[in-house]
């Protein structure tokens, strides 16, 4: 068979994605903190893109009462006063000069009478007026511009910077390295410390080992390990411990509560873990009550020191979508304002450019960042678009979970969604992803309202996977402590209100709540009560 080239056309279709189409994607999918970074990017870059927060300071309207500037508000309740200020701004003149006289006539009787003692307990006989030298004429009284230089706000009528007097946070390694440097003289030490306190995490753990540590200084493990005792009697107690027992242990130390029978307790921390009193017992050498003690005395130590110190600042939740009830029974979905980026695009100062462009290059800069800049725009209104089209009817399906609670959870997929709304299921899955819900009922990720479904025994309704582990949480919180749940307990009590559920899937879900088995949970009750 030869081989020969050939030139041949074919006529087909194919979906390409254009850049502008994966920014769309990209869009979706971001959260309003992302959003909100890649807008800002977007404003340095393109110079045809402002801000539209940007209004014009409003304007008093007709009929609206005006305060001056000076602090002086006009009398809105004429009677409560008993001086009146005059039209011209004049005060009183009497009034003016009995407070600016040097001595005031009073009552002394009457006054005593009020304090409920001697005026000269009260005040300072002796105290002769402040002189001119004491107090200069400007600090003689009080005024707008005086309080503002004297609190560190601007002179111009500017407010004062309240940031300015906040205390900044003190870091754990901020923290152990004041306390190393007061602690020690020796350099070596000093250079040991601060390698070993740079490998405390967050919880005030270290979390290297020292051999590695001792290498990389090339100092000898044991002085190593004696500088890591010195950071261990640091502030806060407990800090620098490899482990939880010896977190503990260095806590129970400094508070002479260390003793055999408390050293064998946390050695044996998985045992008090699983609530196994009888073999803590037999181990620790104690009763009940000394157990009960020692028990609690554990519970009152905090096993995370560093954590009074914080790791990075934490973030608040903010919602994409606010849910409110409506009259008449209905729902109100609205978009977060306070999260959506306002964006607009300059089309005068683009016009104004382009007439003076005679460079091709320039012609396609300027082109290209309108392009982008009325895609852009384009992409963000049709974010919020689908955003609150998919919330609707997020909230249309759930109707029973925000009327009546979390047992009324009904179950949900994406493929109901897209159905509804007409659109793919990729889109609704972009959509629900980082995105919060504000409900009556709390904050809730998107997310969350699409469960997996339990069926029923009668053929009914299907439950919902939530609203099971809620059922779940909520007949272990209920149970006796001479009636304790097992999972085949808990399968019985669900089929009687037609849940169909398996044993496994009831211990994954118990597991997924982070509740204990049913054994543990006997102990620990029978222990307590």
């Amino acid at each position: 068979m030869a081989l020969s080239a050939k030139l041949m056309m074919r006529q087909g279709q194919s979906l390409v994605m254009t850049p502008q189409l994966l920014q769309a994607i990209k869009l979706l999918q971001f959260s309003n903190m992302e959003l909100t970074a890649f807008v800002e990017e977007e404003l340095e870059r393109n110079p045809l893109l402002e801000r539209g927060d940007e209004a014009p300071e409003p304007q008093p309207l007709a009929g609206e009462t005006n305060f001056p500037l000076d602090g002086a508000s006009p009398d809105l309740f004429p009677g409560d006063r008993p001086e009146q200020t005059a039209l011209d701004g004049s005060f009183n003149e009497a009034g003016e000069a009995d407070w600016s006289s040097s001595a005031l006539a009073v009552d002394r009787g009457a006054l005593e009478q009020s304090l409920g003692t001697e005026l000269g307990n009260a005040f300072d006989d002796d105290r002769s007026a402040p002189c001119a030298t004491e107090f200069p004429d400007s600090a003689a009284g009080l005024s707008a511009t005086s309080w503002n230089g004297s609190s560190g706000g601007a002179a111009d009528g500017e407010a004062a910077n309240l940031e300015a007097y906040a205390a900044s946070p003190v870091h754990l390694k901020d923290h152990l390295e004041e306390q190393l440097a007061l602690a020690t003289a020796d350099p070596v030490d000093r250079i040991i410390g601060q390698t070993l306190i740079d490998s405390i995490d967050d919880a005030g753990y270290y979390a290297d080992a020292l051999e590695e540590a001792a290498a990389r200084l090339d100092a000898p493990l044991d002085r190593v390990e004696r500088v890591l005792k010195l950071i261990q009697s640091f502030e806060p107690s407990g800090v620098g411990a490899r482990d939880l027992a010896e977190c503990l242990a260095i806590q129970l130390r400094e508070k002479d509560r260390f003793d055999p029978a408390m050293q064998a307790l946390v050695a044996n921390l998985p045992l008090l873990a699983k609530r196994d009193f009888a073999a803590l017992r037999k181990i620790c050498g104690v009763d009940d009550e000394d157990l009960a003690d020692m028990a609690a005395e554990i519970r009152r130590l905090d096993p995370k020191p560093g954590r009074a110190f914080g790791g990075g600042a934490i973030q608040p939740l903010v919602p994409d979508v606010i849910v409110r009830a409506a009259p008449g029974g209905d729902w109100h979905v609205e978009l977060n304002t306070e999260v959506l980026p306002r964006i607009l695009v300059n089309n005068s100062y683009a016009a104004r450019v382009s007439k003076g462009q005679t460079n091709d290059v320039d012609k396609s800069f300027m082109s290209s960042c309108l392009q982008t800049a009325n895609w852009l725009t384009k992409s963000l209104e049709q974010r919020a678009r689908t955003i609150l089209k998919v919330s609707s009817e997020i909230v249309r399906q759930q109707d029973g979970f925000f009327r009546h609670g979390v047992e009324h959870l009904r179950p949900l997929n994406l493929k109901t969604i897209a159905e509804a709304i007409g659109m793919h299921e990729s889109t609704v899955s972009r959509v629900t992803s980082n995105k919060y819900m504000a409900t009556p009922r709390g904050l809730f990720e998107l997310k969350y309202f699409f469960t997996a479904s339990i069926a029923s025994n009668n053929g009914g309704d299907a439950h919902s996977a939530e609203s099971v582990r809620f059922r779940i949480r909520h007949m272990i919180e209920q149970e006796r402590p001479n009636d304790i749940l097992s999972d085949d307990a808990i399968v019985a009590k669900l089929k009687e209100i037609n849940i169909d559920i398996a044993r496994r899937t009831v211990a994954k879900y118990r597991e997924s709540l982070k509740i204990r088995s049913s054994v543990e949970r006997r102990r620990e009750k029978a222990y307590m009560y």
